[in-house]
């Protein structure tokens, strides 16, 4: 209201630019009706000195804010009477605007009318349109004011609003604080399974609601992780038709290609977490925080253990599945280096705390006066071991931190002496990528002084320092050595223990892969019944048998267009197989049967006339089975492992959730069509396909792109459309608005170097 008045009282020195008979009704009178909240309106007005004029109707429109001034018999006399009557609406409309908003935008409003300026007063009387037209300066400062208004208006009203949605926040429903039924399984599990632990049939809520109360008879679905690959599952599943339970260490999805931001604080850690029983609450799943430590298909029994604080100590129990879903990711390769205790990496968000820390740590470590030059080099020099995507983008955002905010709050000196360092095993940096991205980012990160030894293995870590060596040209190993405040290992990936158990529980036959989980195309894994467990995301690898597959795939959908039969007396024999020939068209047939099954071989069978003319060696027109399976053989070489990417793991759980809901819905039509279970999966839907998107890094305030083998590159523009790209990716609408504030934060107040993030106990606490 105050603020109201005030523009009111400003208002006031223009009445030496109107003229005196509009004074008292227009400009001054408005600001001052505005200020108060109400609205008046007289029947007539002084129109000079001693002049009286009557008959002046005024007609409100409250859509467009217009009056019109009624007609006199006395022009002369009446002709500011139409401004009048508006700069009279300026007050009363700012009188209803400002009576809601406290008169602030009252009084913006209320000192002058858009009309006033624009509408029926000029038309009229083309003096007053002389009279504003010359007075330019007026009129911009209006609209500027009436735009200033309405934008605090909206301001106001969206903080109101905000406001009464909160306070609402603060009230629960009666029916949170009633008392649920618990089943007596969920409080006295009973005993069974190889090792006679606790098996979990029900949980606490299992009948907390009639949404989850209607579950019980669902097949049990059970996933093991909260990854990419686990969550794009849950949001593609339908929720009525399984009884889901997750399993995981870690209650939360964590945004990983973004974690590199978060390490030097250009984001917090809160926008790239989601909390997976949010996620849960949704499809009406069971969280349990827990491990899995092993699996058991013959029984459909998943091995958990869990850390109990009360008793410190680890307890283990059994959780029943109808289908499994293992997602559980992998750990760090650590390719046999010794040393790596002294390394940190980035998975985690654990991992981002303490690298944070260790970060802020060696530059405060740095500023002591106590410290040596020769010690404050090591602490100002950051390794990154590994060349690919995430080295280069932690690299890049080392740098950014130390060039952009490190000058502005620490001595200059401490700037000139950090240094930054990549060692990479291959020729380039980023050599998953097209070649002229990886020049690109080599000849970025030399503008920036980012050193990047290339051809480089590392030999061993040491406490303060990194021994790594490269080949000669006369092959020999050349030593050198990196002395490191901070160094951070990122090289590939290996098993995480549940991964290791599994293929070794079920044995060489089934399991050839040393590195991962394999499964068919279907994602079903290898030694399991068919469709009872499946493997996504970077735990798992799929294995394509078409050299093995041949045979049937010649019985099913080549031979059984000639006189033979698939059983039978007519049935071809392996060894009459052995002397079979196919034609061209044929071998068309057995190309498109192929790459329906085996979705990966589609880019390696686009030739088949070329293929046919290379491996039909004896020129005679067709192929013998001998030079079919070397043609089947080549092609099964080129197919390459799926990248261990988050887009292959979000792709592969999106296509299982649509599959496993699709597999609930057709159960009935299976069994009366008679089914066996080992087609179920391929009767009901197709074999996964990866499409590769693409691939971003950020290279220091620029960003790469390579969208299948054409790259592009950009410097500000290029980083905002990488921003854009998992900006789009995340998984709500609560870490895209986190994600935004955090890049706002940024740009406004520069990155958090505070240590109030940092776990690192060394600094005695103030007494």
């Amino acid at each position: 209201m105050v603020l109201g008045l005030s523009m009111g009282v400003f208002l006031n020195p223009l009445r030496v630019a109107v003229p005196a008979a509009i004074k008292p009704a227009g400009l001054f009178r408005g600001g001052l009706v505005a200020s108060r909240g109400v609205c008046w309106k007289s029947g007539s007005h002084v129109n000079g000195p001693g002049r009286r004029t009557s008959g002046v109707s005024s007609q409100l429109k409250f859509g467009s804010g217009l009056i019109r001034g009624g007609a006199s018999p006395r022009p002369m006399a009446l002709k500011y009477t139409g401004l009048v009557n508006q700069l009279q609406t300026g007050g009363l409309i700012g009188g209803l605007t400002g009576s809601l908003t406290g008169g602030l935008t009252g009084g913006l409003a209320g000192g002058m009318s858009v009309r006033a300026f624009s509408s029926t007063s000029h038309k009229r009387n083309p003096r007053i349109s002389n009279f504003f037209g010359k007075h330019f300066l007026l009129k911009a400062f209006y609209y500027t004011s009436l735009s200033v208004g309405i934008t605090i208006s909206v301001v106001l009203t969206i903080l109101g609003a905000f406001f009464i949605y909160d306070a609402t926040t603060y009230f629960k429903s009666e029916d949170d604080y009633k008392e649920v039924e618990v089943s007596q399984l969920a409080l006295e599990p009973v005993r069974g399974g190889p090792k006679n632990l606790p098996i979990c049939y029900s949980y606490l809520d299992s009948e907390e609601s009639p949404a989850k109360a209607k579950l019980k008879g669902k097949p049990r679905l059970v996933v093991l992780g909260t990854g990419w690959g686990s969550v794009a599952l849950l949001k593609e599943i339908d929720p009525d038709l399984y009884d889901i339970t997750i399993i995981s260490p870690t209650n939360y999805f964590l945004f990983t290609p973004m974690l590199p931001s978060a390490t030097v604080g250009t984001l917090d850690l809160q926008s790239l977490v989601e909390p997976i029983r949010r996620i849960c609450s949704r499809v009406h799943a069971h969280f349990l925080t827990a491990t899995a430590e092993d699996v058991v298909p013959e029984e459909r029994l998943v091995e958990v253990k869990a850390y109990n604080r009360l008793t410190n100590s680890d307890e283990s129990f059994y959780v029943p599945y109808d289908k499994l879903v293992i997602g559980v990711g992998s750990t760090t390769n650590t390719h046999g280096v010794s040393g790596l205790e002294y390394c940190d990496f980035l998975k985690t968000v654990q991992d981002a705390r303490n690298m944070r820390g260790k970060i802020v740590a060696n530059l405060e470590q740095a500023c002591l006066p106590t410290t040596s030059d020769e010690e404050r080099k090591r602490l100002l020099s950051f390794v990154v071991c590994g060349g690919g995507p995430t080295g280069v983008e932690l690299a890049a955002e080392i740098y950014d931190l130390l060039n952009e905010d490190l000058a502005e709050q620490y001595p200059k000196v401490i700037r000139n002496e950090v240094s930054v360092h990549v060692i990479q095993s291959r020729s380039h940096i980023l050599n998953t990528y097209d070649e002229n991205i990886s020049n690109y980012a080599m000849e970025r990160f030399k503008n920036d002084n980012i050193d990047v030894q290339v051809n480089s293995r590392v030999d061993k870590i040491l406490p303060d320092k990194v021994v790594f060596y490269q080949k000669g040209e006369d092959g020999k190993k050349l030593y050198r050595e990196l002395p490191y405040g901070l160094c951070v290992w990122s090289t590939g990936v290996d098993q995480a223990p549940i991964t290791k158990r599994v293929v070794k529980s079920l044995g060489p036959e089934n399991q050839r892969n040393k590195r991962a989980i394999e499964t068919d195309t279907h994602l079903r894994v290898f030694g399991t019944p068919q469709g009872d467990v499946y493997a996504i995301g970077d735990c798992a690898t799929m294995r394509t048998n078409i050299v093995e597959d041949l045979k049937n795939l010649l019985r099913h959908h080549v031979l059984h267009h000639r006189r033979f039969s698939l059983t039978g007396p007519n049935r071809v024999s392996d060894e009459e197989l052995a002397n079979i020939s196919i034609t061209y068209s044929e071998l068309e047939e057995l190309v498109a049967v192929i790459k329906k099954k085996y979705p990966q071989t589609t880019e390696h069978l686009c030739r088949v006339t070329d293929l046919f003319n290379e491996f039909d060696i004896d020129r005679s027109g067709t192929l013998s089975l001998d030079e079919l399976t070397n043609l089947v053989h080549a092609v099964d070489e080129r197919i390459t492992s799926l990248p261990a990417t988050a887009q292959r793991a979000n792709q592969q759980g999106a296509y299982l959730g649509r599959k496993l809901t699709r597999l609930a819905r057709a159960q009935d039509t299976l069994k009366l069509s008679d089914i066996t279970d080992d087609d179920i999966d391929e009767a009901v839907y197709r074999p996964f396909a990866y499409k590769h998107l693409g691939s971003l890094a950020y290279i220091s305030n620029a960003a790469v792109f390579d969208f299948n083998g054409k790259g592009y590159v950009g410097g500000l523009i290029g980083m905002y459309l990488w921003r854009g790209a998992y900006f789009a990716q995340t998984v709500s609408f609560r870490t895209r608005v986190l994600m935004a504030m955090g890049w706002v934060k940024r740009g406004l107040f520069g990155r958090d170097l505070s240590s109030m993030f940092s776990n690192d106990t060394s600094a005695a606490p103030e007494k």
